[in-house]
């Protein structure tokens, strides 16, 4: 059943299915040997190849392919599929006619064949890119505003939770959602995953309560894993999920490793590390929207060394053609973001109070984009990070977003199902995501490439959009207020620009006409928090 879950899905969101190009391959060159005659741009082609199955093939073979066109030579490393399957896989970003040759150091000679790459599909612009600095666009200039959420084992949930999962994701608007390959381990989340990374037995979970729970995390007594043997049905589900987030527009931000574990995860050998690393990045890479977060709060791994994750980020440099985008999430201590390796800061606050109004700073420090990953979420458990009103959630989003950043939502509403969106997935409950939704629409009206913050007056926050160039567009002004509620506000630029001003409600996610007006000139506000004016010069 759960081959048709993205299928399902997306027949609800496009009325159009199509499988993934690697799932069906279209032709064999050669006996033992498939692959597809034609991909469209930014999609997959997978090479597969028949191979051995005797002795530890995820340890003692390897495949590699290089694919070349016109436009660019790319080589991409393979890995093994189980059941005598090896493939290597391949994202193309041109059109035209490419050919490729696959080695094996079981295969007496080079595998070749040719296919050709169409135009993108529909919704496809390509990875998404750092641009100006601060930014992010599309591979094919789309700019891109992420507006995510975290839910962090969505997709290790059962079929019909998924589909919801899916679903809720398609009504929200969010365009970006965090989650784990490994499984998640704390309170909320005692049952077990739908499958495991490894083959292996897991220790006996029917012994966990909510009042012991603590007592295994980071555990290994109990558990029982092969390390140098992978699970390739726990990866091939999670690329189906990732592919079905493909088909809604949405990206996919891979948490590679995470200190909430009681099965043994968290605290492999350096062999053991780099064995996962190099097969996430093999497995995965190839996919358009993916993103490498290479932890959830590094710094509870203990066990784990700058060098280490060091080490990781090499891999990932090394092994991922497409340079997707790679960050690092924070418990207490912040990662150095100046280091090449970060395309951009994933942030979660440090402070009980204070977090998107440092991100002008965090943006001036690291001069890179600022993604605040985790500002708290909407709901009522009892910990301080996971009960703020959906009201302040809001108010954080256009705080950050005026200030040049990406804030990022999550929800955890208490439930008698103990079902709570920021680690299941499910059902939004809160108020904040419709919202969001509307926030995100302000964004994808803005000119340029992205929000940029513009000191004026000491009581607002101000922000005008950026071009690729750097250059400031100062015909566009929006104003934010958060919790302050003026009746009015006066402004001044010059004596002959004309501007049309908004009130923006966004709480009420209304926006009121109030004029063109040039000069010196007032726009009356109706008293109320959680206002923005936005000026845009008027063409008479």
């Amino acid at each position: 059943m759960m081959e048709n879950i993205a299928e399902k899905s997306l027949e609800r969101s496009s009325g159009e299915i199509r499988k993934m190009s690697f799932a069906e391959p279209h032709e064999r060159s050669s006996a033992g040997v498939h692959f597809a005659s034609q991909v469209p741009k930014w999609d997959i082609q997978e090479v597969a190849v028949c191979g051995p199955r005797e002795g530890n093939p995820f340890t003692e073979h390897r495949i590699r392919g290089c694919f070349y066109g016109k436009n660019e030579t790319v080589e991409a490393e393979g890995f093994y599929d189980g059941e005598g399957r090896y493939l290597v896989r391949f994202m193309p970003s041109f059109e035209g006619e490419y050919r490729f040759e696959i080695r094996a150091d079981f295969l007496k000679e080079a595998e070749r064949g040719s296919f050709r790459v169409l135009p993108a599909e529909a919704g496809n612009h390509g990875p998404v890119r750092v641009a100006d600095t601060w930014h992010f666009a599309f591979e094919d200039g789309t700019p891109y505003y992420p507006v995510g959420t975290t839910c962090y084992v969505w997709e290790l949930q059962d079929d019909s939770r998924i589909e919801e999962t899916l679903a809720s994701l398609k009504e929200s608007g969010f365009n970006k959602i965090r989650f784990c390959i490994f499984p998640k381990h704390y309170d909320y989340n005692l049952k077990e995953p739908r499958s495991y990374p490894y083959e292996g037995t897991p220790m006996d979970s029917s012994v966990l309560t909510k009042e012991n729970f603590w007592q295994y995390a980071g555990k290994t007594e109990g558990n029982h894993w092969d390390f140098t043997r992978f699970n390739p049905a726990h990866f091939r589900h999670i690329e189906r999920c990732v592919a079905a987030l493909g088909r809604l527009g949405i990206e996919a931000d891979l948490i590679v490793m995470h200190p909430y574990d009681r099965w043994g995860f968290s605290g492999m050998t350096k062999e053991q590390d780099d064995l996962y690393w190099n097969y996430v990045a093999a497995r995965f890479s190839a996919f358009h929207n993916v993103w490498w977060s290479l932890a959830n709060e590094y710094d509870l791994l203990k066990k784990k060394t700058t060098e280490d994750w060091e080490r990781y980020a090499q891999i990932l440099c090394e092994k991922d053609p497409y340079l997707h985008l790679r960050s690092i999430h924070n418990c207490a201590s912040f990662y150095d973001y100046s280091r090449p390796w970060v395309t951009h800061c994933s942030i979660q606050r440090q402070e009980l109070y204070r977090s998107a109004e440092l991100t002008d700073e965090w943006r001036e420090r690291y001069r890179k984009p600022v993604v605040l990953d985790e500002i708290a979420y909407e709901g009522n458990i009892q910990y301080g990070w996971g009960n703020i009103t959906g009201e302040e959630m809001v108010r954080r989003f256009w705080e950050a977003a005026c200030r040049g950043g990406y804030p990022q939502h999550g929800e955890t509403f208490l439930n008698p199902d103990e079902v709570l969106w920021w680690s299941h997935g499910g059902t939004l409950h809160g108020e904040s995501w419709k919202r969001v939704r509307f926030l995100r629409s302000i964004l994808e009206e803005t000119p340029g490439c992205g929000l940029a913050p513009r000191r004026r007056e000491w009581d607002e926050v101000c922000c005008v959009p950026q071009r690729e160039t750097g250059e400031r567009i100062c015909s566009y002004y929006l104003f934010y207020y958060s919790f302050m509620r003026p009746s009015f506000r006066d402004f001044y630029f010059d004596e002959d620009t004309p501007f049309e001003a908004e009130v923006i409600d966004t709480w009420n996610m209304t926006v009121e006409k109030k004029g063109v007006f040039s000069g010196h000139f007032r726009v009356e506000l109706p008293g109320r928090q959680y206002m923005a004016v936005r000026l845009r010069k008027a063409e008479l």
